[in-house]
């Protein structure tokens, strides 16, 4: 029998991609969050380098990327881990969707995530039998909650959870006997002071998690940071045991990061540069537009840090949609990450500086798709 799984929301883009290709200059594509840039040129050296790789590669990673992952953590969060705190992953999408499957959770249990939230949370529940239970207050977690993940910075809304509100959910999920797992891919794409120069909160921060990380994990992408989407390098720390029993079942199953990979993700961890370069370009897209989108009479709620701004119009998702797909302008809507983003859009900074010139000024302009 067939699974009963989450759909698949992006076919309903098509007519306003269609319509949106039909504008002059072409379509500007800001509805998925896939890096432009290039691949730093310091981390494709260190792959080309490791391509040698006859052997079968560790599902642990080598003892020198794990310890650099832990090196990371202190570094840029200040939280010490030991190696076997932390474990690599093929990206973080496949980590997200196969943990609870991993930790035995199914039919009975509730897995928690946030009101606006990527779906691959949902997806992690439907693939065990799990009740999927979308809810920012942890006071309306259930008993039988065995995962929550939280969000921070957001994905869709760009929203950064303070010390203060993790520690309340970290403290909720362990009464609760839950594993709780922070999504902290966009870590170091924070926008607003103070994390304008540092990354945001992690869950496994101490004054979050007091003095043990029992229960506690953080996920973490170089996707965005490093421009490797296309190398699926990522990566999980904190509890040991957790971890462990992780470890166990991707061993089985040949979950494998390839050599080269895990080499090219020393390096990039090692290497802050080219991570401040990129970021400069992501703000400089980001200013252009967000006042576009503004002067174009949008408010842009949350989106203190992340790849995306938290847009509306004070309408439905769909009808903004089709408003910038007249402009030439693809987004996602609000409505592919839960019933609480159904008036708004997500707006993505990942194109090239002249494909954000070019939404800027058609929003700017007004100008619209040609009739037939």
């Amino acid at each position: 029998m067939a699974l009963d799984l989450p759909d698949f929301p992006w076919d309903q883009l098509v007519p306003f991609k269609q319509r949106a290709a039909e504008y002059e200059g072409g379509i500007v594509d800001l509805s998925v969050g896939s890096p432009v840039d290039p691949t730093p040129a310091v981390i494709r050296r260190a792959l080309s380098d490791a391509t040698d790789a006859h052997a079968y590669p560790q599902v642990a990673g080598t003892p020198a990327l794990r310890q650099a992952i832990a090196d990371w953590y202190g570094r840029r969060h200040g939280v010490q881990l030991t190696e076997d705190q932390t474990l690599p992953t093929i990206g973080s999408k496949e980590f997200i969707a196969g943990l609870a499957l991993w930790l035995g959770i199914g039919p009975g249990d509730t897995v928690v995530f946030p009101a606006a939230a990527y779906p691959t949370y949902e997806l992690g529940a439907a693939l065990v039998g799990a009740t999927a239970l979308a809810s920012d207050d942890p006071a309306a977690w259930p008993e039988g909650t065995k995962l929550v993940w939280l969000n921070s910075p957001g994905n869709p809304d760009g929203r950064v959870l303070s010390i203060e509100e993790l520690r309340v959910a970290v403290a909720r999920a362990r009464a609760l006997g839950a594993v709780i797992v922070g999504d902290e891919c966009y870590a170091e794409l924070g926008w607003e002071a103070p994390f304008d120069q540092q990354p945001t909160p992690t869950i496994l921060d101490p004054r979050v998690v007091g003095d043990s990380v029992d229960g506690v994990l953080s996920v973490y992408s170089l996707s965005k940071q490093s421009n490797l989407a296309g190398y699926r390098a990522a990566f999980v720390a904190g509890d040991a045991a957790v971890l462990a029993e992780v470890l166990a079942v991707r061993k089985h199953t040949g979950m494998m990061p390839p050599l080269p990979v895990q080499q090219a993700m020393i390096v990039a961890l090692e290497d802050q540069t080219h991570v401040q370069q990129q970021k400069a370009l992501y703000r400089a897209r980001r200013g252009m537009l967000r006042r576009a989108l503004e002067g174009a009479g949008f408010r842009v709620d949350h989106s203190e840090a992340g790849l995306y701004l938290w847009a509306t119009r004070g309408e439905p998702a769909l009808d903004t949609v089709a408003w910038l797909a007249e402009r030439g302008i693809l987004v996602a809507p609000g409505t592919f990450y839960g019933a609480a983003g159904g008036e708004h859009v997500r707006v993505a900074l990942t194109a090239t500086d002249e494909r954000i010139a070019a939404a800027a000024q058609r929003l700017t302009s007004g100008r619209r798709v040609a009739s037939a």
